[in-house]
This record gives C-alpha cells, structure tokens and sequence, in this order.
C-alpha cells in the first residue's frame, strides 16, 4: 500500500461525502490516518475557539456529527466496508469535543490531542461498546464521540486543577 489509498470506483474525489468523510483527503494519507484525521481537524477547531467561542466550536461539532453520519454512511457504504480507514471525520468529530474543554493555548490543544488519541487507540469501556454495537455510520462516528467526550471530562479537569 502506498502513501495514497484510492476512494471506491463508484465516487470521486469532489463528491461532498468522499471531501468530509475524508477530511478534505486526509484520511486517504497512510499510515495513521485516525491520527492523522485528528492534527488535521487541531487548525479549524483554533479557528472555531479563536472566532466564535465554546459554543461555536459545541455548534460546530454537533454539525459535523450530523454531516459525519450522513458522509461515513455513504462512503462506508460504497467501500462495501463497516468502518474504513479513510473515513476520519469521525477523529474530527472526537477531536473538536476534546477541545471543548481545552484552553486555547498550543500546550491545551496538545493535551487535547494526547488524551483523545489515547482514549481513541485503547478504546476502554463504552468506547469498544460503541465501535461493537451500534451499527452502520452510527458505529464509525460512535466510538470517537465516546473517546471524545472522556477526553473532554479530562480536559475538564486538568484544566481546573492544573492550567488554570
């Protein structure tokens, strides 16, 4: 496999689900594209903190949940896969509800990142329960929502207790 993996025959590369399931291409890059879905979605979630606000990025991120099932449905369902590796709006979606709570300074933005990854590759917990049970687009977004949200908990709390 090389540095670029193809989209499904069946959709181009400009097709609204193949652009945000894949992160505008990213999820395409090998190796680590989850990882690679998640630095990519650090710049917008800085722009959404910087502009607007908490509750822009909260807005935000609930629309890219909404557009994500809609774009990992169709990509999924295309690729004949239950959760391919292309598909990384998923990473965005955790990514953005793990900068919820991060300070908007590149030290939180770092921890925010560290803490969803691990969260995300372990999987501890309901995060495996979501990835497992829930089926179609709701099991590609599912796991990353939870991986998302316990990292937010601990952003949380770290920095309450210790950036503030």
């Amino acid at each position: 496999m090389g540095l670029l993996v193809p989209i499904p025959p069946n959709l181009t590369f400009h097709h609204p689900a193949v652009l945000l399931s894949t992160w505008f291409g990213v999820g395409l890059l090998r190796p680590a594209p989850g990882t690679l879905g998640s630095l990519a979605a650090l710049p917008f979630g800085w722009a959404l903190l910087t502009f607007g606000g908490r509750p822009v990025l909260l807005g935000m991120t609930l629309a890219i949940v909404l557009l994500g099932l809609w774009a990992s449905h169709v990509y999924a369902q295309a690729e004949q896969s239950s959760d391919p590796a292309s598909v990384v709006i998923d990473e965005v979606a955790g990514q953005w509800i793990a900068l919820i709570a991060a300070p908007l300074t590149p030290l939180g933005f770092a921890l925010a990142f560290l803490i969803f990854r691990f969260y995300d590759i372990l999987k501890p917990w309901p995060v495996d329960l979501a990835e497992r049970r829930l089926p179609g687009a709701w099991g590609i977004m599912g796991d990353d929502i939870v991986a998302g949200i316990y990292a937010m908990v601990v952003m949380f709390l770290i920095d309450f207790w210790l950036l503030s």
